[in-house]
């Protein structure tokens, strides 16, 4: 009887272990990253060299509807990512999109690569706060996560509040090597 028990508990933490890796493995910002080129002319610029030399057109005037949307974000700030997650105890990334953007009456679908189909697409260079980031973090070209646009520096940086797997709901940059790899496109839902 304690043998039988024994192997029960061990069958159930090695499922356990085999369904969080797989969390970990599908879920937003995998430890994978995506490289890409872009044709400009005769030479090849890189999707980094792309971004980082980002020519922005956002003004800087951030309308009221937006501005609460982020700020409805921001209270979120440090909230423990939980895969499948879609409130203030654990957000995955599509979870706390959904969230934010409900909080201020409109509906956006569950998951990320359903939101990355909602609204326009947009040039990286016409994205202003509020609009979704789409990145394909397990590789490929699929899309694997999102967040929110959230500000754009004087020089063009453009910062995203997601919910990362690593560090909850946080503030990163295009900037930054692994987002900037992973980045496919921008969508204006609002």
């Amino acid at each position: 009887m304690r043998l039988e028990l024994f192997e029960n508990k061990l069958k159930i933490k090695q499922l356990a272990v085999v369904l969080v890796t797989s969390a970990f493995v599908v879920s937003c910002g995998s430890s994978k990253s995506v490289s890409a080129n872009k044709k400009s002319g005769t030479k090849t610029v890189t999707k980094s060299e792309n971004l980082r030399k980002l020519d922005s057109k956002f003004d800087g005037k951030v309308p009221r509807s937006i501005s609460d949307i982020l700020k409805d974000a921001e209270k979120y700030l440090g909230t423990p990512y939980k895969f499948g997650g879609n409130t203030s105890s654990g957000f995955d990334c599509s979870g706390f999109t959904v969230k934010v953007f409900e909080e201020n009456d409109f509906s956006l679908p569950r998951r990320s690569s359903d939101q990355a189909e909602a609204g326009k697409n947009i040039d990286i260079r016409d994205v202003k706060p509020g609009d979704l980031l789409f990145f394909a973090t397990g590789g490929g070209s699929r899309v694997s996560h999102v967040g929110i646009v959230h500000d754009i520096g004087p020089d063009g940086e453009v910062k995203f509040i997601h919910a990362s797997t690593s560090k909850g709901v946080i503030i990163s940059s295009l900037n930054e090597k692994y987002w900037n790899k992973a980045y496919l496109h921008a969508q204006r839902v609002l």
